[in-house]
């Protein structure tokens, strides 16, 4: 972590030398529509990396001099575990949606009446998230592990290459792909993000 502190505070730094240049490239792109109140003056700030070591327990001694305080800490690590339960979720739900919605969009229609050209790499990828999600996944949400089982079993097995020979086994599974895309998309729509950047209290 101390590491990844320092590259990102070199990269803040590379990028705050070059940001007038690219207000200014801006500027020329955009014409009429630039507006300078768009842009800081400074990314100096706008960039961290930063870390804790929390106790997930309220002290001990607590329960006996203050009942009433230590079951407010209960409360508070529990709020704390809950919404990085929340967070993990969503994050899987808005990966997922995005490669089995990729790999739709590659499988549907033609250009030029021929099919869309996909690379082998959109269905490893789906089969990747899978092996992470069944590794880091906790089981809070049986919606969600249900639409990742879903497009598991939608793929499962598949080569690509009879995708790119077989048209009707390329329409049936960029049929089944989009309605996973969609189930997702309501699925991140009733659960909104929480945002993980934290103030100090």
């Amino acid at each position: 972590m101390i590491v990844i502190q320092a590259d990102l505070g070199e990269a803040v730094d590379e990028l705050n030398r070059c940001f007038a240049e690219l207000v200014d490239q801006a500027r020329t792109q955009l014409g009429h529509l630039f507006d300078p109140a768009d842009y800081p003056t400074s990314v100096s700030d706008l960039f961290a990396c930063s870390w804790d070591f929390p106790s997930v327990t309220p002290p001990a001694y607590l329960r006996t001099v203050n009942p009433e305080l230590y079951e407010q800490e209960c409360q508070r690590v529990q709020a704390k575990f809950a919404e990085a339960v929340e967070l993990a979720e969503q994050t899987f739900a808005e990966e997922l949606s995005q490669l089995v919605g990729h790999l739709a969009e590659r499988l549907s229609g033609s250009v030029d009446g021929k099919p869309k050209v996909f690379r082998d790499s959109a269905i490893s990828n789906l089969n990747e998230f899978f092996e992470r999600f069944q590794h880091l996944s906790i089981g809070s949400n049986d919606d969600l592990d249900q639409l990742v089982e879903n497009a598991r079993q939608i793929i499962s097995g598949v080569d690509p290459q009879d995708l790119r020979d077989r048209s009707s086994m390329r329409d049936r599974m960029a049929r089944s792909l989009t309605e996973v895309e969609t189930s997702l998309d309501a699925l991140i729509t009733d659960r909104p993000r929480r945002n993980i950047i934290r103030g100090p209290r």
